[in-house]
């Protein structure tokens, strides 16, 4: 490896050469000298010529080498599958129509010393593909077009939003205490304060105490981390947008929602009528508006509400297949008939506004029914994308909340809240009237993206380690 330069000048890559060259006619050649460089991803040497296809970043192009003219020819014969290579020469056409580098000089980058065999023509082996993901990107095309994709859904994101007026902040991590949402944490441990630490699990409360100080519009999008298990929709790390915006309430962000989600398959995909694993989605707006209790009812033909009998509850949640909890309440009930009765028939895009108070500790109340909160689940292709709700401004009302979490986490529910005195304190400041939603990136891609499983839009998702 002595040999391998420290840089290599390239001029062009192999995107912008065939448009560049697209009428250039079968067996013309040109004046024009170009570098590239790339990784050798087959090689056919036929005596005195030799082919070579490289790719970069933008696609790729063939090289071209012959005995006569290209310097070290032998051993540019003998390159292997995996190399990484820079060459110069004339941009020519082949006869039989192939766009060609012809090599006139070029040089080793990166020696490929392990061989990727079959692997070029695809590999399919899930195991394979997941925990080697830079041999998949290379013999997966697809791979780093979604991976691409997911980089431009939230580029247009953030410059949508900013255009809103919103401005992206950055929140701590780790957290003294778990809060924002209802999940188990990740724990650590901080040396020098000799104290436990949690990954945060939501950026929420951090966010809501900007509103608090003057932030009217704010927003973060960052990695959050769930002590959960492994699933094609759920993966222990995963990235939230957050947004928070005072004087608005849920109702608003129910207009924001829909036209975030339709402008960004309009401008990614020129379209907002989408095939999603083969069925139809049809993101343009106004999307469906439907109460949980409305929900409920359809799929289970029984009317069914906050207000239903507790006992009436806990009798059809039983028989639709849940053990119900003696604490569980009507509200806690009602969330477990809709997952197990209406969700799972969703198609969507649908808003499923409405949720009980009992299952909502961040939520303001509805003003009119208290058992209830002005909270939205917008769910598309079948799945959760965006929760979103009129955040809750009472510090009273949320004292009593967080302590009603604390008994069920000393009771033995691992996900539920503490009570968090910082939030509090702030909130005693004043929250004026504020909107709050979270949107998941990984689920947005997965559906711009046309995939089914949540590691095809992560990088390196989290899998068992080897052995």
């Amino acid at each position: 490896m002595a040999d391998v330069p420290y840089r290599f000048e390239r001029t062009a890559e192999a995107g912008s050469l065939h448009e560049r060259y697209a009428e250039l006619g079968a067996g013309e050649e040109t004046d024009d000298d170009v570098a590239v460089a790339g990784r050798v991803m087959l090689t056919r040497p036929q005596g005195r010529l030799a082919f070579a296809t490289l790719r970069d970043s933008s696609g790729q192009i063939q090289l071209f080498a012959t005995e006569k003219v290209t310097a070290d020819f032998e051993t540019f014969s003998r390159l292997s599958q995996g190399d990484w290579v820079g060459a110069r020469g004339r941009v020519m056409r082949t006869r039989k129509g192939e766009l060609s580098v012809q090599v006139h000089e070029w040089v080793l980058l990166a020696e490929a010393r392990r061989s990727f065999g079959d692997k070029w023509k695809g590999v399919t082996d899930t195991e394979t593909r997941f925990r080697q993901r830079e041999v998949d990107l290379w013999a997966n095309e697809r791979a780093g077009e979604v991976l691409r994709l997911r980089s431009r859904v939230v580029s247009v994101l953030r410059r949508r939003l900013e255009a809103e007026g919103f401005v992206e902040v950055e929140t701590p991590m780790l957290h003294v205490l778990a809060g924002g949402a209802l999940a188990k944490p990740f724990v650590t441990h901080h040396n020098a304060l000799d104290t436990d630490l949690y990954l945060r699990i939501a950026p929420e409360l951090f966010l809501k105490r900007l509103v608090i100080g003057g932030f009217e519009k704010v927003f973060e999008i960052g990695r959050v981390f769930r002590n959960e298990g492994l699933s094609p929709r759920h993966n222990p790390e995963f990235t939230m947008l957050e947004l928070y915006q005072a004087y608005a309430d849920y109702s608003d962000f129910l207009v924001l929602v829909e036209q975030l989600v339709a402008g960004l398959a309009s401008e990614l995909l020129s379209t907002t009528v989408l095939t999603y694993q083969g069925r139809p989605l049809d993101l343009t707006p106004p999307w469906r508006r439907a109460t949980m209790a409305e929900l409920v009812t359809e799929a289970t033909g029984e009317e069914a509400s906050v207000h239903t009998p507790v006992d009436e509850l806990r009798r059809r949640v039983a028989a639709a297949g849940v053990d119900p909890d003696p604490s569980w309440g009507s509200g806690k009930l009602l969330l477990e008939l809709y997952e197990k009765t209406a969700e799972p028939q969703l198609w969507g895009p649908v808003f499923v506004t409405e949720f009980p108070a009992e299952v909502s500790p961040l939520s303001r109340r509805h003003r009119d029914d208290p058992d209830l909160v002005e909270r939205f689940e917008a769910v598309v292709a079948g799945r959760e994308l965006v929760n979103a709700f009129s955040e809750l401004v009472d510090p009273d009302d949320q004292r009593a909340r967080f302590e009603a979490q604390a008994a069920a986490k000393a009771a033995g529910d691992d996900e539920a809240m503490v009570v968090d005195e910082d939030y509090l304190r702030a909130l005693e400041l004043g929250l004026p009237p504020t909107a709050g939603l979270g949107l998941g990136i990984d689920r947005l891609v997965m559906l711009l993206a046309d995939v089914s499983n949540i590691r095809e839009v992560i990088a390196f998702p989290t899998l068992r380690p080897e052995r």
